[in-house]
């Protein structure tokens, strides 16, 4: 068990990965645009994937993840209990979205937390992939597909933990990262309902 101040501690570094801007950083290695002046503006995989191609996009949902990842597996390897873990993971979310390194800018959290999701309860990830495969599949709208998602595993979170199948203690990394998640999309919302957001391609357009 970890004392508070290292739990703070804990927290903060879990804050620090996620906020590493991995879209900015390979597009910086591989000489291509910066992805914060194209499209969305997103340091994400999708943005991404606009700016550099799919291959890049790739490379940076993978680093994305290990940014949700890391803080769960330094927290296990200190031996921090489940709310320690559940902490730090929440905080990769938040600096995923809001990075002290860019200016608070972001992406929208959702490789770093499902990668975190993965570690926590697979199912919930196993939920929510055909849920996201198909809305992107109908719609060609990335935003709709990781809203559904993460609403999936919201409500099988829950569901889990009302039948004993998940601690009630990680609600505190699948709640609150999902709010996040949830709250990084607000402009993607805004231009849901108005018909013009952005599909894969970059373009705009209904769904």
């Amino acid at each position: 068990m970890l004392d508070a101040l290292a739990v703070v501690a804990l927290i903060l570094a879990g804050y620090l990965l996620g906020s590493l801007p991995m879209g900015v950083l390979v597009a910086r290695a591989v000489g291509g645009q910066d992805p914060r002046t194209f499209g969305s503006g997103s340091t994400g995989a999708t943005n991404t994937r606009r700016a550099l191609g799919r291959r890049w996009a790739i490379v940076v949902a993978i680093l994305d993840g290990a940014k949700g990842a890391a803080p769960i597996l330094l927290a296990r390897a200190l031996d921090a209990d489940i709310a320690a873990q559940a902490l730090a993971a929440t905080a990769a979310v938040v600096g995923a979205w809001r990075s002290v390194f860019i200016g608070f800018r972001g992406g929208r959290g959702v490789s770093t937390y499902f990668a975190g999701l993965l570690l926590v309860a697979p199912v919930l990830v196993l939920l929510a992939v055909p849920v996201f495969g198909v809305a992107i599949t109908r719609t060609r709208l990335v935003s709709v597909g990781s809203l559904l998602g993460t609403a999936t595993v919201v409500v099988g979170a829950l569901a889990m933990v009302v039948g004993g199948a998940l601690s009630a203690t990680w609600l505190l990394f699948v709640l609150p990262g999902g709010f996040v998640v949830g709250l990084a999309h607000r402009h993607n919302i805004e231009r849901l309902l108005a018909g013009t957001e952005r599909t894969l391609a970059g373009k705009s357009g209904d769904f």
